[in-house]
């Protein structure tokens, strides 16, 4: 075998070096990767909302022996709990063998994602087309939105107070949804406008019909004919569409992407790739040493605020409901916990490769992506994690042999982003986001690579267990 020189010897000592895990895994890892990705595929189809992955979520627990928390009650090692806050944000807990004061591990994901809402008084009826009216939920760029399928998701809360969940446009036999778009013939001062204001906010408005009522002296016939519709199917009327939270979502399913199935190509995988690799690795944790509590936030792209958000006082409230039957405050808890943040961050594209730094971006294929701060400008809005916590995350990540990177979102000043990071870090706790890199964040159809999905699975299985 022929010997390595001094310089090799050193550079394999003392450089960081990450490589692509398709060279580095075996072909049972590969498999493995796989494997986990087609249920990754099938929790994405089943949830493209908050309100529908936290149904999912609460299925997929109660399978696994996990039942409602009682604050009153208190909890021995190995019982596993959720509280389903609001039907739109879900904690679940998994006790550990250790006192609740030496602190808990924390995963929190969020479940929201970028999306077109109705507003409260969608319909009108124009040039004899029904349309619904609409205001765009988180970062997009809004000419992503246009003429492509769209399906309808959400409730509806009638005036009797009844509940009625609607779902239009999964199925094959489903009708669709679209933004219309312009022709390129006729596009000429739609193509002078920059690209953010391309197809404006108060354009993307969802086209729901053509044909009329018939029957003659009547206005608005074809919106009419729409509302007899929904009415005869769901029983909803124009005001009910006040109390009621829709959504227009991609309506084609999670794909395998690339000629090697290597990535999936999908809507909604920031953040649920996360909330899916957080979840299984709390499914399937029996009786760790310190306490797992993982968290599927809503609003995260919206800032986080209001009472499912990660800014409101639930997680705060669970812990201390969670340590008062052992005489235990929330807050000692909470000094003395840990917190993987579990959000994606973006994956160098080699077509847009001039807003990274290539040396601290991070890659497809290459493993989880610690990211120590995110924020903007000055590192404005971010928890920014200790040197100490990223060397502790390191170790527990080394010992399992799991592959992870470091990644910034780009360039210093070009742009930035935040994350539940700093919400948590607010009340005492360690945090660093971990996650995996994405391609096309934020747009309709997002990519990742099905090894670094189940290698961010290994990472939240690490930490559940360190």
């Amino acid at each position: 075998m022929e010997e390595k020189s001094l310089g090799k010897q050193l550079q394999e000592q003392l450089a960081m070096k990450t490589e692509n895990l398709g060279m580095t895994m075996t072909d049972e890892e590969l498999e493995k990767a796989f494997r986990f990705s087609e249920g990754y595929k099938i929790f994405l189809d089943q949830g493209k909302t908050e309100r529908e992955v936290v149904t999912e979520i609460e299925i997929l627990a109660k399978q696994k022996g996990f039942t409602a928390f009682d604050p009153a009650k208190k909890y021995t090692a190995g019982d596993k709990v959720y509280y389903n806050n609001r039907g739109k944000a879900m904690i679940l807990a998994v006790i550990g063998t250790q006192p609740l004061e030496n602190g808990v591990h924390i995963a929190a994901s969020h479940i929201d994602s970028p999306r077109l809402d109705l507003k409260q008084c969608p319909f009108y009826e124009d040039t004899e087309l029904a349309l619904w009216k609409t205001h765009y939920y988180g970062g997009i760029k809004k000419y992503q939105w246009a003429a492509i399928p769209l399906s309808l998701h959400g409730v509806v809360v009638r005036k009797d107070g009844t509940t009625v969940e609607v779902h239009i446009g999964e199925e094959l036999d489903d009708p669709v949804f679209c933004v219309t778009d312009l022709l390129p013939h006729l596009a000429a001062d739609q193509m002078k406008r920059t690209l953010a204001d391309g197809v404006k906010g108060e354009e993307l408005n969802i086209l729901i019909g053509s044909l009329p009522f018939r029957e003659d002296d009547l206005s608005e016939r074809v919106k009419l004919n729409i509302l007899k519709i929904l009415y005869d199917k769901y029983g909803v009327t124009e005001r009910d569409f006040v109390s009621a939270e829709l959504e227009m979502v991609p309506a084609y399913p999670a794909r395998d992407l690339g000629l090697d199935r290597s990535m999936i190509g999908a809507y909604g995988q920031d953040d649920r790739v996360c909330a899916y690799t957080s979840l299984m690795a709390a499914l399937e944790c029996d009786k760790p040493k310190t306490t797992l509590v993982t968290v599927f936030a809503d609003k995260e792209e919206t800032g986080s605020d209001g009472n499912t958000g990660l800014k409101a006082a639930y997680l705060k409230y669970f812990i201390a409901d969670l340590a008062k039957p052992y005489g235990v405050e929330g807050r000692t808890v909470l000094s003395n916990s840990t917190c993987l943040s579990a959000d994606v961050n973006a994956a160098l594209d080699p077509t847009f490769s001039d807003v990274h730094d290539r040396r601290n971006a991070a890659y497809l294929n290459r493993g989880v992506v610690l990211t120590k701060y995110t924020g903007a400008r000055g590192k404005s809005g971010t928890s920014d994690a200790s040197a100490e916590f990223v060397a502790q995350i390191n170790r527990i990540f080394d010992a399992e042999n799991v592959a992870w990177q470091t990644g910034e979102l780009g360039k210093v000043d070009h742009g930035g982003g935040g994350t539940v990071a700093a919400y948590i870090a607010n009340l005492g706790v360690d945090v660093i986001d971990m996650g995996v890199p994405v391609l096309s964040m934020h747009a309709p159809f997002e990519v990742t690579s099905k090894l670094d999905v189940y290698m961010t699975y290994r990472g939240f299985a690490a930490f559940a267990n360190a």
